[in-house]
């Protein structure tokens, strides 16, 4: 029984239809890093939020109970959500725990979404409803007044819920957006204004309550002294221009070895630098994988473990080389050349390896984004390709075996292979391949990889960019929500961007942090934080000077820290649109559809456009009944001839009775004749 469990579990049939699928727990769900949710208390009782979230459930079944077209949700003049829904949903948690309202509805969003994949006969309407739950969170961010309120408490707080009677792992609004790839969430103003802030290190994590988020007190401090901090260096901005920088010192030198190669097998100053970086990136990915487990592991990491394994291979390879005494000429050369040669072939990965670290621009985030779904997409044309692959190389090598009892012509199978999936296939040599199947076997293998799965492949590609392309802005803002987030989410106490954190691990962590008191071992950190990051914290702090004259001029004239003054805006301040009478004009031109949605209307005045367009529809009704009875007497005045025709036409009727008087005395005059021919014919006879 335990046998036939086990397979039941592999394809799946033991799980009923409704069970709760543990793939959607929180902490087996998260996209980003998370090191120290251990740490974490909600800020709301997880009861509490249960609660609040299936209130907006109830609320979200019962305002969209049927399938609809997406644009009647995500319309900024819906009928279905009005601002009576969204009012409700911020009503759900109460004025005591409003500001979980938008956590709940990211929550409501993942069941739904969930719902989908189980009830496949009303995926659709569940999708439409998680649509739903994102504009209403939408709309409760974008028209918070209070900004401290919405950074600090609704978007910045970590909640949690109950399932299975257990508190889930805390996390925030920004996370949680994040991890359930809501763009219309992300995309909103107020949240773009805490990335912002989370990017220019404007709002950092308390050190002694890492769930709080602080502001920055210096920010606006137009001291030189009091921004050469090193923990400056925990903002987003700074690590990333520190790691790109970093990237192109790699670059470097990965040029420079290869550009100078040591014939006798001796490493160098730039060579061993450059092993040196990787022995730094290394770990740095050992103890991302260490701390957030597998669940990091994505594409830059297997790209990044390929890379550092051509270059270890390399360095074994070189170690092997010196093994050999300088008499043994011959094998020292053989592994040196074989050392160069794995170094020089991961050139192409050097190079795109730096795209990692461009992504905060617009451009390279955008194309990143394209590639990363494209590679998505082609998980089911590689998925096809491996069995279709095996199946026929299964069929080659037992023609071959047929043939002469030996598999002989394994590696002549596999490279024409490949040569069909690269476009150039070879017939001339399954000409003799145990004749005719081999050909006809090669034929059906070329026609299906070239004609069909190429095919397959072109339209995934196609639609995955014209996915992506339509809604480029939206993805590049969730792209760098993400790469802010890995950065913010769960940041070291002491950052020390590799290769420096080969100092912290073998000259201050391994020696010292066993024994040395916190407090002595932070100063410590502190000043070689200081020490390295010298050059680039006197570039960071004159940069925060001239951003702190900037945060001043705002506040002078009541503008938020992150404003800047357009062209427009320059002399807006000397136009006086009330006095001269042009907003009164403005206000009249404006559309009484703008004004509805402006909420500028009172419930009369809506009620009387209802009334209105009620009379529209009735007058257009009768019109249609008025054309159709026009068009029924239309036909009966057809149908009745000649006599109806000359009632109504008066003119028709003299011209008629004309023609009946000559028709008449035609008739006399025939009738005469008639007589006179009979009479004539009578005297005849008689």
């Amino acid at each position: 029984m335990a046998r036939f469990g086990a397979f039941s579990r592999l394809l799946g049939l033991d799980r009923p239809p409704h069970r709760h699928d543990h793939w959607w727990h929180e902490h087996r769900r998260q996209l980003l890093p998370s090191y120290r949710d251990d740490f974490y208390v909600s800020a709301i009782p997880a009861e509490t939020v249960t609660e609040i979230a299936l209130r907006i459930r109830h609320l979200i079944e019962e305002c969209v109970p049927l399938e609809l077209p997406v644009e009647k949700i995500t319309s900024p003049t819906s009928k279905i959500i009005t601002k009576k829904v969204i009012k409700a949903a911020k009503e759900a948690g109460g004025k005591e725990h409003r500001s979980c309202v938008v956590y709940c509805l990211l929550v409501n969003k993942r069941w739904w979404k969930h719902q989908a994949q189980v009830e496949l006969w009303d995926a659709d309407l569940h999708a439409l409803r998680a649509v739903a739950c994102e504009v209403i969170a939408k709309q409760i961010i974008e028209t918070e007044e209070d900004t401290n309120f919405l950074l600090h408490e609704v978007l910045l707080k970590r909640y949690s819920i109950m399932i299975d009677n257990k508190p889930t792992k805390p996390s925030n609004v920004i996370e949680k957006a994040v991890d359930l790839h809501a763009l219309r969430v992300i995309g909103s103003s107020g949240y773009q204004k805490c990335i912002g802030y989370l990017w220019r290190g404007w709002l950092v994590q308390d050190e002694n309550d890492p769930s709080t988020f602080v502001e920055y007190r210096e920010k606006d401090n137009t001291s030189f002294w009091s921004h050469l901090d090193p923990d400056r260096m925990r903002a987003p901005m700074y690590q990333n221009w520190t790691q790109m920088l970093i990237s192109f010192v790699y670059l470097v030198l990965y040029t420079l070895a290869m550009n100078s190669v040591n014939p006798g097998g001796h490493l160098d100053v730039v060579e061993g630098l450059l092993y040196a970086f990787t022995l730094g990136f290394m770990c740095d990915e050992f103890a991302k994988v260490w701390k957030a487990g597998p669940a990091i592991i994505g594409f830059w990491s297997a790209f990044n473990s390929i890379l550092y394994g051509l270059l270890t291979t390399s360095l074994v390879f070189r170690f092997i080389a010196f093994s050999h005494d300088s008499s043994d000429i011959d094998w020292r050369q053989h592994y040196n050349t074989l050392s160069y040669n794995f170094l020089a072939v991961s050139a192409p990965m050097f190079w795109l390896r730096i795209l990692l670290y461009l992504d905060s621009f617009r451009f390279f985030g955008a194309m990143l984004v394209v590639l990363k779904v494209m590679m998505k997409e082609s998980i089911i044309f590689f998925a096809l390709l491996l069995v279709i692959i095996v199946g026929f190389l299964q069929a080659f090598l037992g023609l071959d075996q047929a043939d002469d009892q030996v598999v002989e012509d394994t590696m002549f199978i596999v490279q024409s292979m490949a040569n069909a999936l690269m476009q150039s296939p070879d017939f001339s040599g399954f000409e003799k391949f145990n004749h005719p199947f081999g050909l006809l076997l090669y034929y059906c293998f070329t026609f299906v990889v070239m004609v069909i799965l190429l095919n397959i492949l072109i339209a995934l590609y196609n639609s995955a960019y014209e996915d992506i392309y339509d809604n480029a802005n939206d993805e590049y803002l969730g792209m760098f929500a993400q790469k802010t987030m890995q950065f913010v989410r769960a940041p070291d106490e002491n950052v020390f961007i590799p290769p420096f954190n080969l100092i912290e691990i073998f000259l201050l962590a391994l020696p010292l942090e066993w024994w040395m008191n916190k407090t002595t071992y932070e100063k410590i950190n502190d000043w070689c934080m200081a020490t390295i990051y010298s050059p680039l914290l006197l570039v960071s702090a004159f940069i925060e000077v001239k951003t702190a004259q900037e945060i001043r001029a705002n506040r002078a004239r009541g503008d938020g820290d992150d404003d800047s003054v357009e062209e427009w805006e320059q002399r807006m301040g000397d136009l006086d649109f009330e006095a001269d009478g042009w907003a009164r004009r403005v206000e009249n031109a404006k559309s009484k559809l703008v004004k509805m949605q402006e909420g500028e209307m009172d419930e009369e005045e809506e009620n009387e456009e209802k009334e209105i367009g009620k009379l529209r529809e009735e007058v257009k009704e009768l019109k249609e009944l008025l054309g159709e009875l026009m068009g029924m007497m239309q036909k009966e005045r057809e149908g009745k001839g000649k006599e109806a025709v000359k009632i109504e036409n008066p003119e028709f009727e003299s011209q008629g009775v004309d023609s009946q008087a000559t028709q008449v005395a035609e008739g006399g005059d025939g009738a005469r004749s008639s007589n006179s021919s009979s009479s004539s014919s009578g005297s005849d006879g008689k």
